[in-house]
Parts: C-alpha cells; structure tokens; sequence
C-alpha cells in the first residue's frame, strides 16, 4: 500500500501539514509507505491547455505532458493507491498551488468520449482535508461546501470513493496582538487551538488508517 499526502499550504509546519502529517501516521499504522509533498516548494505551473492528453494514440497514459517539477510527483501518485490531498481556504477557495496541481493530476485522467468519464485504469481511494479561518457556521453561510464537493467530484476521475475532512476556525497567528486582527478573539481562538485542533489531529489519523485499510 502506498498513500502520498499532498501539502498546498505555503507553510510546511503548520495546520495543514500537521493534519497531513497525522494522516500519514495513521496510514502507516496499516502498514503503507508514505511520501509528503509540498507543493510550494516545486516550481511548475497549472494546466496550459496543449491538449497532448487527448490527441489519439497518446501514449502518457493519464500522466501530464508538461514538463516540470511536478511531472515527477504526478507520475508517483498515479502509481500509488491512496492519495491525501490538504490545502488551506484562501480568499474563498483552495489555494493557487493546489488548483494548479488539481488541473496537472486530473484533466489527462478526464475523458472527451460520449458515455466515458475517466480513461483512468486503476482505483484510487482519497482524502481532502482542509483548514479555514472561519467557524464551521461561517463557512456555511459562504457556501465553501460547494468548493468541498466540486473537488469531491474531480477526484471521482481516479476511480475510487473521496472523503472531506475540515478543520474550522483554526490558529491563524503565533501572537494576534502584533497584526490588524481585531475582528478575531484571539483568547476564544487559542481555546479552539487547545480544544479543538487536537480533536481535528485525531479526525485526521483515523481518516489516514482508514484509507490506507481498504
């Protein structure tokens, strides 16, 4: 069992990647080989439409033409059998990066023939976690779960089934009394730090163990 965990946080130690890092661990508690990768540290760029992955008698077999630091990591994913995907909400949304990669991963996996959504050969199962600034209520009322499920339905394309892990109102900050936060209690978001985010690190280990079990 390999499973390779996805980080589109520009931060490597943080929210995201800890709930990642927990991810794995619990992937690793079945027994897989696990692999993180930090998509801000690759230098690449999103789909650029050249429509290689659709031209008859390709022979990428699902994987991007373009050629880059991502090329290498799309070719290991669509060898493994569990991808976990964390990205931050930025402005509404996952991050660039992550759109980017999204695009690279799953748009030579889409089919263009009538009755044929994928031309992806395999299953593969996957998880989505992601943070976000706001409350739970909050994101609601944003309508993030649109964003949620839109990317729930991409990752259909690989064939497997795809789980959503959030983890709300979480630490922006180390010290909010150095920025222009006011509209954040930083007391009631150090509580949610201390209370909560262990809760989501737990949610995050079991969702790993989970996948990598099937």
């Amino acid at each position: 069992m390999k499973v390779i965990a996805v980080n589109g946080s520009p931060r490597t130690n943080r929210n995201t990647a800890t709930l990642l890092q927990e991810a794995l661990q619990g992937a690793q508690s079945q027994g897989a080989d696990t692999k993180l990768v930090h998509l801000y540290n690759l230098d690449y760029k999103g789909c650029a439409s050249c429509l290689s992955c659709k031209r008859k008698g390709s022979r990428l077999e699902g994987l991007c033409a373009m050629k880059d630091d991502l090329k290498e990591v799309l070719q290991e994913i669509l060898e493994s059998d569990v991808l976990l995907l964390g990205s931050p909400i930025f402005f509404g949304n996952v991050t660039g990066e992550m759109r980017s990669f999204l695009e690279r991963l799953l748009f030579p996996n889409l089919s263009y023939n009538e009755g044929e959504r994928s031309t992806f050969k395999g299953r593969m199962n996957s998880g989505f976690i992601y943070t976000m600034n706001v409350t739970e209520e909050r994101a609601k009322e944003m309508k993030y779960e649109a964003v949620f499920q839109g990317n729930r339905n991409l990752l259909h394309i690989l064939g497997g089934d795809s789980e959503i892990l959030l983890s709300c109102d979480t630490y922006q900050f180390a010290d909010y009394s150095k920025y222009e936060a006011s509209r954040f209690d930083a007391e009631q978001k150090a509580r949610v730090r201390e209370e909560q985010f262990p809760v989501d690190r737990k949610k995050a280990f079991e969702l790993g163990a989970r996948l990598a079990a099937v």
